[in-house]
């Protein structure tokens, strides 16, 4: 679990330089949401789905993501909020990253400690 504890340590560094670098408030309901919704869904849809079980392919997990991504914009849309700006794209571009990582460590991390050294 040490990997999986410095890579979110490490994502939450570069989160904050991130944040500054774009001037983002990331501590907004709406920027929570993004985020959330972005990490999760890199975690459980490529990190798990994709690269670690092999369960969905690459090309149908793009298209998922595609598709919650926008489903979340026009939600964001028909509320009034302006959340279409590049700043806002390479954010959720590295959420999806860092959550992609987290969740196919995790997975690796929790099947290794199942097995035996000396297997």
């Amino acid at each position: 679990m040490k990997l999986v504890t410095i890579v979110i340590i490490v994502g939450f560094i570069l989160l904050y330089f991130i944040d500054s670098a774009f001037k983002l408030n990331p501590f907004n309901v709406e920027m929570l949401i993004h985020s959330g919704l972005r990490f999760l869904t890199g975690c459980l849809v490529f990190g798990i789905g994709v690269f670690y079980a092999h369960q969905i392919k690459l090309k149908y997990a793009v298209g998922l993501v595609l598709l919650l991504a926008l489903a979340d914009d026009i939600w964001d849309y028909t509320r009034d909020v302006n959340s279409f700006s590049f700043e806002v794209l390479l954010h959720s571009i590295y959420m999806l990253a860092w959550g992609a990582l987290t969740g196919y460590l995790l997975m690796k991390q929790l099947t290794n400690e199942g097995r035996s050294p000396e297997s």
